[in-house]
């Protein structure tokens, strides 16, 4: 008998060893799976921001003259603005720039909030612990204006920005470590 004779197939540790190998290449991709699912909620959010911010700044730029309103908003989310001002502006009611502003104000806190998207008696959609700040010129004259959005994120993260929007809540945990800020600053002259 040679040794070609007694090589019929695999053994039962090799066919071990390959099940071993094949199981650690698919714990792999479920790793990699629940990094992207995490990477992608954390471009949804930032994405979400960013157009909240720019619809904001733009809102502002339309009605330069309440900018006063806006920056007396404090900070925003959460429902701090309450229930929708009346008269409704978005409606084609005729409003005051006051009034304009306040509605803004309502509404963008809305989107962040995810109350514009209902599932029941949730909001469906926004933000994830939102924050909204304005900042500006005192008086609000012409200069920049930034908008601020903070949010928690999924994972901790050393967090250097040195803007206080939001960091006295404690939602984006003990040393904000959690917390994510987007800033969107831009010039506005009211004026014009």
């Amino acid at each position: 008998m040679t040794t070609r004779d007694l090589q019929h197939g695999f053994s039962l540790i090799e066919l071990l060893i390959a099940l071993i190998v094949f199981s650690v290449g698919l714990l792999a991709v479920a790793g990699l799976q629940t990094v992207s699912k995490q990477a992608n909620f954390e471009a949804l959010q930032r994405t979400a921001a960013s157009q909240i911010a720019y619809g904001l700044l733009e809102d502002m730029r339309v009605n330069g003259d309440a900018m006063d309103v806006y920056l007396a908003a404090g900070e925003m989310g959460g429902g701090a603005q309450g229930g929708e001002p009346a008269p409704n502006c978005s409606s084609g009611a005729e409003c005051t720039s006051a009034q304009k502003a306040a509605h803004d104000l309502w509404f963008w806190e809305q989107m962040a909030d995810g109350n514009l998207e209902m599932n029941g008696n949730a909001g469906a959609g926004g933000l994830v612990l939102p924050t909204l700040c304005v900042t500006g010129p005192v008086g609000g004259g012409a200069g920049i204006y930034t908008i601020t959005i903070a949010w928690r994120g999924t994972a901790s993260m050393t967090n250097g920005n040195a803007s206080a929007c939001g960091t006295a809540g404690g939602n984006y945990g003990a040393g904000n470590e959690f917390r994510r800020i987007m800033q969107v600053p831009t010039y506005i002259d009211p004026t014009i």
